[in-house]
């Protein structure tokens, strides 16, 4: 019986060899192709040395030779870490040393990382490069392998050792200072996901599924393994497309997608330079976002252009793999101040809603809010103390190790039975002897339609307040948005005490390499110096 994430390739090839797998730009692999090319290099790295549990790091941008990287990996019963290709070398190594391994496979405009890399004696002393790219390696760096090799190996399927409780791969956060943390997810954890989302989304061998997320986000392991659990066709997105949000429209009519899924950026960004047309998308069924709030006056405009679609919201934390709860918008949100629900658990899942001593809270009731079930990663990667932080023992639970996940985010659940999410508990700021959410002032914010893009958050003072609220925005193209025009219509909406008193406009808000809003940096950047106050 099928229990690793591999073995979907392997059927589909075994039935299907012809069907196409990938696309990437002009380019398409089918799944025989894809199930050969994985299978050599599986057999390359375990005859180099590659052992069950072992890590291989993989530093290379989206393409298919990365895709096959990951499965490889997975074939020699290790585990992949997807690195972020653009990461700076510094935090690179620390990611590599914290996963204590040998192998990394590297391709694509990454020369300068691996040079900085291994110009340290011992790094180089410690660490092999197999270079996954027909262009020849970066100079200064010497790998143990190049593509060239793979043709003296077997293309036959593989007999692996893992079970699907050991780790698939280890996704370390983004956007963060300090040592990262990295969250190590099983073949289960995914499993459990895929085979409740693939039923409940009705994927199919006909669908042309995006794949827009980086590799060392977690949503692309949804959009990998949910296509090839279905037979359906990958499209890889370029990333240098993000930030074109009509060459994004462009790839979806031309590649005729039928499934888009990313974080609410890219959506929003389509949406606020007004790319989509009425009836755009005819092949598009289903479009789904997670990772961040969706502006609900960006929603009704997708909602209004492409009827044909359902519109799913998806939440989950990487430690809780992929998403934990759903909720598909029933009808086009009658107003833009409308808060969508992050909804019911997904199988296998469940969402509890607590209070400081781990009780339910009534309905209705802000509580903290918690994940149990199937996805729960083991934990963070050799890191035993913040796991049992963050991972914490259910004392209701029904047997012995039955764990709760604290996700740091505060909900509620309403008579309906449907949760809402009201933003991260460290995102309640008290101001003025007022506990206020950050969240409820963004949305007043895009309610205004003047803005492509905000950010509110909360920067600690040593004046009356105790904090400042500091507003972080984008104006629509064309427009000539100033602060204090933004206070008095926000001020038509929210209290005074909620009104922010500093405001940085942008270009673009600063971005993880995830493409969540980078809130970390903003709070670098308000500083006092820096800001309008009007």
């Amino acid at each position: 019986m099928s229990h690793l994430l591999q073995h979907w390739v392997t059927e589909q090839a075994t039935r299907r060899p012809d069907a196409g797998a990938l696309v990437f730009q002009e380019r398409r692999v089918s799944y025989g192709e894809l199930e050969a090319r994985s299978n050599r290099l599986a057999r390359l790295l375990k005859d180099a040395g590659c052992a069950r549990g072992d890590r291989v790091c993989l530093l290379s941008p989206k393409s298919p030779e990365t895709i096959v990287a990951i499965l490889a990996a997975l074939k020699a019963d290790a585990m992949y870490v997807p690195l972020d290709p653009g990461s700076p070398a510094a935090r690179a190594e620390k990611m590599i040393t914290a996963c204590d391994n040998r192998w990394i496979l590297a391709g694509g405009p990454v020369g300068p990382t691996l040079e900085r890399l291994f110009a340290s004696p011992e790094f180089a002393r410690t660490h092999a490069v197999g270079w996954l790219d027909a262009t020849p390696p970066p100079r200064g760096v010497e790998p143990q392998f190049s593509a060239g090799d793979l043709a003296g190996y077997s293309a036959e399927p593989l007999a692996y050792q893992n079970s699907a409780r050991d780790g698939a791969h280890i996704l370390f956060t983004s956007g963060s200072t300090g040592t990262p943390k990295g969250v190590m997810i099983t073949h289960a954890n995914v499993r459990a996901f895929i085979e409740w989302a693939v039923p409940y989304f009705g994927t199919t061998a006909t669908d042309r599924v995006s794949a827009h997320p980086p590799l060392h986000f977690d949503l692309s392991t949804f959009d990998m393994f949910g296509t090839f659990a279905a037979g359906a066709e990958l499209h890889l997105v370029p990333p240098e497309l993000n930030l074109l949000p009509h060459k994004l429209a462009e790839l979806i009519r031309r590649a005729q997608l039928t499934q888009w899924f990313s974080v609410p950026s890219a959506l929003n960004y389509m949406a606020k330079f007004a790319v989509v047309k009425q009836g755009d998308f005819p092949s598009l069924k289903r479009v789904l976002w997670c990772g961040e709030v969706f502006p609900t006056p960006a929603l009704i405009y997708w909602m209004q252009r492409v009827p044909h679609a359902s519109f799913t919201n998806l939440y989950g934390p990487t430690e809780a793999t992929i998403a934990s709860s759903y909720y598909t918008v029933p009808a086009c949100p009658a107003n833009e101040d409308e808060t969508i629900p992050i909804g019911r658990a997904c199988g296998g899942e469940e969402l509890l809603v607590l209070d400081e001593k781990l009780r339910p809270v009534p309905p209705g009731e802000v509580g903290d809010l918690y994940i149990r079930g199937a996805g729960l990663s083991p934990g963070y990667w050799r890191d035993p103390e913040k796991t049992r932080a963050a991972f914490l023992a259910y004392p209701a639970g029904a047997t012995p190790g039955d764990r709760i996940y604290r996700t740091g985010d505060l909900a509620t659940i309403g008579a309906d039975g449907l949760v809402r999410f009201l933003g991260r508990a460290d995102s309640q700021i008290k101001t003025r002897g007022y506990r206020v959410e950050l969240g409820e002032i963004e949305t007043a914010l895009h309610a205004l339609g003047t803005l492509r893009e905000c950010a509110v958050v909360g920067v600690a003072t040593q004046d009356f307040d105790g904090v400042a609220i500091c507003c972080a925005y984008v104006p629509l193209a064309g427009t000539a948005v100033k602060p204090a025009s933004l206070r008095e219509a926000v001020a038509q909406t929210l209290p005074s005490y909620m009104l922010p008193s500093r405001w940085l406009a942008f270009d673009e808000l600063p971005k993880t390499s995830n493409g969540k809003i980078d809130r970390r940096r903003l709070k670098e950047l308000f500083a006092p110096e820096a800001v309008n106050t009007p």
